[in-house]
């Protein structure tokens, strides 16, 4: 057991180190459920179009929670009266903020395990409170806003909180994409809290616009990005063909690995409350079962999960049109009819080649905690009230856009 809990970890995103300060802090970072975040990526398979993009939850986790170190140091020289308790408590809510995430981050949330990914992560708090004799009931009030002090839960999750500002720096950082870079010291600087809303001083409304200007673009060039889409539904389309064989009795060719248990099985979030080894398995799971599981599918008797599988080891990804309306099913069907012929297979198996689906790129949300700015009269106004750059039609328009994707092969044909 390590007797030297007080340690610096250097982070490139912000050419400084985070300092571990709390005991407490340490022994949730060396628990195998923490450890497993450092085999899972950040975003997927973006990294398919940024070969940067290779960094982890684990460097994600770890740069939110040093932003929300910098953001309660400057509410305290504000004078927000907090307590010991309750900054640790927001320490810990935003480092386990996402420890519920599966293989692959967002990609596979659901077709393993029915459940949003923020459930799991009340979860596995859950059992990290008993394994810690409750040492995180503060934290995990805090991160279910269940907790007086409503800008706590704000500093974790809101529109312009530590695990934004983290990810839109870092995704930057790996990727290359100069959009993303936003003034993260300056909007932390900037902080303050008025009736127990988390607000940003007048100064900062120009840091703050650029910030819901760079997420806006980070969607399209990086997260909505055609190639990353493209892989994230072929991933989609292995495991749902994979989960239709299991249930059909075929062998994946897997057996007695933890991948296995969870495409046999369709679990939810109540046979993971009623099964508490349930959890324990499903923290079994990272980015190389999928990549174990896939390269071996290369060579399953079944055409279809054959033929996915060597697509995504060997990048051929489909091709993908994006149109401002819906594809006209006679469109999908002539696709589809294509497919069938190209790899021999049955009808009904074509729409795991080919299929639509729709683009969402909303970068501002009324009905969420809206980011809110504080006047030296003392007013507050809505970010869109308050900036003369932003207003409400623009933050308010989502941008919708819809797409089909199908093997490229039938482009030249």
């Amino acid at each position: 057991m390590a007797t030297n809990k007080r340690k610096i970890i250097n982070d490139p995103v912000y050419d400084g180190f985070l300092t571990i300060e709390d005991d407490i802090i340490f022994d949730v970072l060396s628990h195998p459920y923490f450890q497993r975040l450092r085999r899972i990526k950040q975003l997927g398979f973006t990294c398919l179009v940024y070969p940067g993009a290779m960094h982890t939850r684990f460097s994600h986790m770890l740069g939110a929670l040093n932003l929300m170190n910098r953001a309660l140091d400057v509410l305290a020289v504000k004078g927000v009266e907090m307590t010991r308790d309750e900054v640790l408590g927001a320490r810990l809510a935003i480092l386990l903020h996402d420890i519920g995430h599966g293989p692959f981050s967002h990609t596979s949330e659901r077709m393993i395990a029915d459940m949003h990914h923020e459930s799991c992560t009340r979860l596995f708090m859950e059992r990290l409170n008993r394994e810690f004799d409750g040492r995180l009931t503060t934290a995990i009030r805090i991160f279910s806003d269940d907790y007086p002090k409503h800008f706590l839960h704000q500093l974790v999750s809101s529109q312009l909180d530590m695990d934004r500002l983290d990810y839109l720096g870092r995704d930057s950082f790996f990727t290359g994409v100069s959009e993303g870079i936003v003034g993260t010291d300056r909007i932390i600087s900037m902080l303050n809290v008025r009736d127990d809303r988390l607000v940003v001083d007048e100064k900062g409304i120009y840091s703050v616009e650029k910030f819901i200007i760079s997420r806006r673009l980070m969607y399209w060039q990086v997260y909505l990005h055609k190639a990353v889409v493209a892989a994230d539904m072929l991933l989609m389309n292995i495991l749902q063909r994979a989960r239709e064989l299991a249930a059909q009795g075929s062998p994946l060719g897997i057996e007695g690995q933890p991948l296995s248990d969870f495409l046999t099985r369709h679990y939810t979030q109540q046979d993971f409350e009623r099964d508490a080894t349930l959890l324990d398995r499903f923290a079994l799971l990272d980015d190389s079962d999928i990549d174990m599981a896939v390269k071996c599918w290369m060579n399953h008797p079944d055409k279809v999960l054959r033929t996915l599988s060597a697509h995504l080891m060997n990048r051929t990804l489909s091709a993908i049109l994006v149109s401002d309306k819906p594809f006209e099913d006679e469109t999908v069907q002539t696709f589809r009819t294509q497919a069938q012929m190209l790899y021999g297979i049955e009808p009904h198996e074509s729409e795991y080649f080919v299929n639509t689906g729709v683009l969402k790129n909303h970068a501002y949300d009324y009905n969420d905690q809206e980011i809110i700015v504080l006047f030296k009269d003392g007013t507050c106004r809505d970010i869109g009230d308050a900036s003369d750059q932003l207003d409400r039609h623009f933050l308010e328009k989502q941008v919708t856009k819809y797409y089909i994707y199908f093997p490229k092969l039938l482009i030249s044909q």
